[in-house]
């Protein structure tokens, strides 16, 4: 870099004019705005069909991890050797506290139940408890547990023993409960559905609009971006439907497509419509105004969209279903409302023209200048002082930042679950009667050789005996395949499947007992079950995580250089973010892991955040915030280009857009206010953990932070070395041409906006 200030040719900046394809998609929609307008219709009717034909057999409630751990392979040598007959499924708890479970009424209360469940078809096997061999008695002989395998078709068949387990348990004298892998998948499917629901569309959407309401104080201006947002979520629905016949998808794909649908549509339409309104109430005619608007933010909103979408793609690198359908929801819906934003809102515009300002509301409905002064005196106080501001606005981030060192990661089990589920209800039953009874599957110690052998033989009994009389381990149970080649030894563990004591005797059985018995042999030994699915699938996503860092990071720097042709821009723009989003994982385990203002907030204090929701948030927070970086520096960018003076372009920049990227930060805010406001732990999570980010990065970052950052670094900001001079200048900030004053051919009467 070198000693003094960039020169005029070093800056980046570049004067020639163009027409963008933004502001040509822009004249398309003013001139013949019905045939834009029925485009849209046409694609939103074909989108209503195919949700309606598509959406049933799209989306699958299974995740996975699309590459090979020893849990899954453990689980494959299980299938290929063993006979279904031994697994366990599920878990139906009947107690009562007035009857013993040896009566006759007990005895054919059960009976009843377990030929009920039967007659269902939903089973492989229904066991009796009073089995002479085995049997499933409590010590207080007033409760038993009936055991099941579920048939081929789990996913409906659990929905039908569940029914069968409700009317049991309105019986008098009985009370009926019931837990398991396939119960949980059903409840955390519920829940999800609920979630979105209760959060998203009775709270999010409602919400939203009543942000929208205080932002234009007019009723028809309000609803034109709702309706950008709705009408996005139902075309990327009807996409994902699609996609989902071809490849695996995870139903909380149209949690993220409504979330994500609600924050962008609005968004961009946002920033569109202010500007739009803007140019109009600086004498622009109505066509004019599209068309330096379509110069202008729409450009931005595409720039934007690409961020947002390029901060997403690294999710996809991960090997996981859930995340991949996450990122490419939320990838989908940002391109479908970016088009939008820039092909339909000009021509509803055009149609509507100054009723867009119609139907004002008392008080919130008045005139608001260009620039706020609120937001001037704001960030004139920062640049006053930049220095003081940026100290102290730093170590507020890396304060909250700071308790992201003790970040544990994990997987939700039934403990996480509301006690009114089946599964957490059928959880606590089966610890109350049977204690100490672990709520989920045991660790399979899957071993592979010549199991006759006296060398082998001796190595399981010595790993046997080093298990028996454990604290962390229960009794356990063997297993031989028929050709002798395949051993597995069941080990109950403590807990749900997430819990610390089960993760600990996993650990244990992996590092030190099984290498410890079998390091001497030929054999081969993997361990599976739930405990070992739920961490080799924290382990593989933890060691993705600095991957999509690094591919995050990158090509955001890459884009934003080309985009703004600076490169201290863009490494400035990455440093916030990584500020922010520290900030953000920072007070994400101090609310979720240490509990600080959980209840308060209606929250749970667990263990564990879910393994995916860093890496998730790490991308999503990353590209909402390079979304509103583009916008600001975009604003910023044009005044510089039209000034040279980087302090009144800064103060300028944040003024005429603070209002709006604020409210466009709250509508997210409170978009995903609805997930943590949910009962699944890990929509509270990513709730929590998106809004805080929003908040601070609205507030204290694009107040505070980048205002300080920008005028120490005065020109630098536009730093370009020439040997970069080949990129070509996009003009982010729009052709210099639309921001010369509106002309006496162009200009009509200023317009109350």
């Amino acid at each position: 870099m070198p000693a003094t200030p960039p020169t005029e040719r070093e800056d980046g900046l570049d004067h020639a004019s163009g027409t963008s394809i933004t502001q040509l998609l822009a004249r398309v929609a003013a001139l013949h705005p019905w045939r834009v307008v029925t485009v849209w219709g046409l694609i939103l009717a074909a989108s209503v069909v195919a949700i309606g034909t598509l959406l049933g057999s799209a989306f699958t409630s299974d995740a996975s991890l699309t590459t090979r751990t020893d849990s899954a392979e453990a689980q494959q040598v299980m299938a290929q050797h063993f006979s279904q007959g031994d697994r366990i499924d599920e878990a139906v708890i009947i107690h009562s506290a007035e009857l013993t479970a040896t009566s006759s009424e007990f005895r054919a209360f059960v009976a009843d139940l377990r030929s009920s469940i039967q007659d269902t078809g939903a089973t492989q096997r229904v066991r009796d408890p009073y089995a002479a061999e085995q049997p499933a008695i409590s010590e207080d002989g007033h409760a038993v547990v009936v055991t099941l395998v579920l048939g081929h078709d789990a996913e409906t068949g659990i929905v039908n023993v569940l029914d069968e387990v409700v009317a049991a348990d309105a019986a008098k004298n009985f009370d009926v409960d019931i837990t398991g892998t396939n119960t949980l998948d059903h409840d955390f499917t519920e829940l999800s559905e609920s979630d979105l629901t209760n959060g998203e569309l009775k709270f999010g959407l409602p919400a939203a609009m009543i942000v929208l309401l205080l932002v234009f104080g007019a009723l028809v201006a309000a609803f034109i971006p709702m309706s950008i947002a709705i009408g996005s979520i139902i075309v990327t629905v009807a996409i994902s439907s699609v996609l989902g016949q071809f490849t695996s998808l995870s139903f909380f794909i149209v949690n993220m497509i409504t979330a994500m649908g609600l924050a962008l549509g609005i968004d961009y339409s946002l920033f569109v419509l202010s500007r739009y309104r803007e140019e109009r109430q600086n004498g622009r005619a109505k066509i004019d105004a599209i068309l330096a608007t379509g110069g202008t933010s729409s450009k931005a909103v595409l720039f934007s969209g690409s961020s947002f979408v390029v901060a997403l793609l690294g999710l996809l690198l991960v090997p996981d279903t859930i995340l991949r359908s996450l990122a490419l929801g939320a990838i989908v819906v940002g391109l479908v409302t970016m088009a939008a934003a820039i092909t339909l809102l000009p021509a509803l515009l055009s149609l509507l023209g100054d009723h867009v300002n119609a139907l004002r509301l008392p008080f919130v409905g008045r005139d608001h200048p260009a620039e706020s002064p609120f937001w001037t005196r704001a960030v004139r106080a920062v640049v006053r002082r930049p220095a003081i501001a940026l100290t102290l606005g730093v170590l507020i981030l890396l304060a909250a930042a700071y308790p992201v060192l003790g970040l544990r990661t994990g997987t939700s089990g039934v403990e996480s679950l509301p006690d009114s589920t089946f599964a957490k209800s059928g959880a606590l039953a089966l610890e109350r009667s049977f204690p100490g009874t672990s709520t989920t599957e045991p660790a399979q110690v899957v071993i592979t050789g010549d199991i006759s052998s006296a060398a082998v033989t001796t190595a399981i009994a010595r790993f046997e005996e080093s298990v028996t009389d454990d604290r962390d381990f229960g009794p356990s149970q063997q297993q031989v395949s028929e050709d002798g080649t395949v051993a597995v030894i069941s080990i109950p563990l403590v807990g749900d499947a997430d819990h610390a004591q089960a993760r600990r005797g996993l650990d244990r059985l992996r590092s030190e007992l099984i290498p410890a018995a079998f390091d001497a042999t030929s054999t081969s030994v993997l361990v599976g079950g739930a405990t070992a699915e739920n961490v080799d699938y924290s382990d593989v996503i933890n060691r993705w995580l600095p991957i999509v860092l690094a591919f995050v990071l990158v090509l955001s720097f890459l884009l934003l250089t080309l985009v703004f042709r600076s490169l201290v821009l863009s490494l400035t723009a990455v440093v916030l973010n990584l500020l922010s989003v520290g900030a953000a994982y920072g007070l994400l385990v101090l609310v979720f892991q240490h509990g600080v203002g959980a209840d308060l907030l209606g929250l749970q204090q667990v263990e564990r955040v879910e393994a995916w929701v860093p890496v998730f948030l790490f991308s999503v927070l990353f590209a909402l915030s390079m979304d509103y970086h583009v916008f600001l520096l975009s604003r910023i960018r044009e005044r510089y280009a039209q000034t040279g003076d980087t302090e009144e372009a800064v103060v300028h920049g944040i003024a005429a857009t603070g209002r709006i990227i604020t409210g466009a930060a709250l509508i997210i805010v409170v978009v995903f206010t609805g997930f943590a406001a949910g009962q699944l732990v890990m929509f509270q999570q990513m709730g929590f953990g998106v809004g805080v980010a929003l908040l601070v990065d609205a507030t204290l970052i694009r107040m505070v932070v980048v205002p300080a950052v920008m005028t120490l670094l005065g020109r630098w900001n536009w730093y370009l070395p020439t040997w970069l001079n080949w990129m070509p200048e996009l003009h982010v900030e729009g052709d210099p041409a639309l921001h010369q004053p509106a002309t006496a051919d162009s200009q009509s009467e200023p317009v109350r906006v």
